[in-house]
């Protein structure tokens, strides 16, 4: 089986967004009513996202994304913006799990790892993170090193390492997050 090298834990990508048009629209997506972390969905399992479509079968391993179809959710149809965002890689490559993660400020998320989210790691998806709301005060750490993510920026992160986010700002974090099936594309496109 051919080893894919390895490549650093964090690599800031030569690909920038546009800030505003991606907060217009996650402001008009239902935030409301969370305690400290809110996740909304933009791509799910399709029968998810659609309750008439059947349910796949079980499988032993759900890493990869192929045990089920993706379907848009109506937040990411309604963002036209998100949508073109979404679209740089899907064109590329198979889109799996498409999130805004919000934290609320004042809040945290403990140290943890992600065991399918590496490059590295054989039948896994590629996890790329593009900050949308980033205050002075968000510090998110990977492998005990905070991470300079700014809006618009887009990066890829070793997440199968131990990674912590602190939210000392007095707004919420938001981020954009997309899965993906790592190809010749996406490896090309991370390892340079």
């Amino acid at each position: 089986m051919e080893q894919t090298p390895t490549v650093e834990d964090r690599i800031q990508l030569p690909l920038q967004f546009d800030v505003e048009k991606m907060l217009a629209e996650v402001r008009q997506m239902n935030m409301n009513n969370f305690i400290y972390y809110n996740v909304i969905p933009l791509r799910s399992p399709a029968h998810m996202v659609d309750p008439s479509l059947p349910v796949p079968p079980p499988t032993d391993d759900y890493a990869d994304g192929s045990w089920t179809d993706w379907k848009d959710t109506d937040d990411l149809i309604h963002s036209p913006y998100l949508t073109e965002v979404i679209d740089t890689f899907k064109k590329h490559t198979k889109v799996t799990l498409v999130r805004i993660l919000r934290l609320a400020a004042g809040n945290v998320v403990k140290e943890h790892c992600d065991p399918t989210l590496g490059i590295e790691i054989p039948k896994s998806v590629v996890r790329l993170t593009i900050p949308i709301l980033n205050e002075e005060g968000v510090e998110f750490y990977l492998n005990g090193e905070q991470v300079p993510m700014k809006p618009g920026e887009c990066w890829y992160m070793r997440l199968t390492d131990p990674h912590s986010v602190v939210n000392n700002s007095s707004v919420d974090r938001i981020n954009l997050t997309i899965d993906m099936i790592p190809n010749d594309w996406v490896r090309s496109l991370i390892m340079g």
